[in-house]
This record gives structure tokens, sequence and C-alpha cells, in this order.
């Protein structure tokens, strides 16, 4: 099964290392970076246009901006990597706006972790790719 590559966008470091082990641990995901804000986000993205990461996991509330930016940015980049939110506000609003904004799946952070695991494994058992946005 191949690597999967994952961009982590969260600005809680203990949840940041949590998280880490647990994609690394229990799924077959590299973690490649992370970023605390939307900004570091941005940058990273425009610096790693092409294939660097294969997925991106954002958070919605950030040190500073939103995760909502980063979605934006991602989409208007045109980044070729899938994007998945995991929040703690995963309301139903909130879920339909991150999905209009290009996320694929809005994961809570308090009782669908075993789901975001479930999705890393499904994609990192495919070699398909979301089109650009």
């Amino acid at each position: 099964m191949p690597t999967l590559r994952a961009f982590i966008i969260e600005d809680n470091p203990v949840i940041l290392e949590s998280l880490v082990g647990a994609l690394e641990e229990m799924s077959h995901v590299r973690v490649v970076g992370h970023a605390s804000d939307e900004v570091s986000a941005v940058n990273w993205m425009r610096m790693h246009p092409i294939g660097e990461a294969d997925l991106f996991i954002v958070d919605v509330f950030l040190l500073s901006g939103t995760g909502l930016g980063v979605l934006r940015a991602a989409r208007e980049l045109g980044m070729p990597a899938h994007c998945v939110v995991l929040t703690n506000y995963a309301t139903e609003d909130m879920r339909q706006r991150c999905l209009a904004l290009g996320a694929e799946r809005v994961f809570d952070k308090s009782y669908q972790l075993d789901d975001l695991l479930s999705f890393c494994a499904e994609l990192g058992g495919s070699d398909t790719r979301p089109a650009a946005l």
C-alpha cells in the first residue's frame, strides 16, 4: 500500500502531536509538514504547488486566520490534493461551508478520528487524486 503524504493545519500542539502519531502509526500516512495558521499554510501551498502532499487535514479555527481561508486558497491554487476538515465545530452549517469550499469530508475531532483514519486508508489504497479545482 502506498504511503499517503499529509500536510496538517492545526494550531493546538497537543492535538497535532496526537494526530501525527495516530496517522503515522495506524495508517499509511507520512506527515510532510504542518502549519498553525492560515498564512503559513497558504505559503506552504504556494512553495509546494505540485504533488508534495496528497492530503490536507484542516482545522477550522486556527492561531490566526481560518481553515475556511485555507480551503479557499487550496481551491484557487488548484492544489492536486485531497482536502478534509477535522474540527470540534462540525455543525451542519460549518460542514456545508467546508464542502462548498472544496473539502471532501468534514470530521468531528471528538468522535470521528477512526473515520478519518479509515478515509486515509481508503485514499492510500488508490492512486487517484482529485482533479484540480
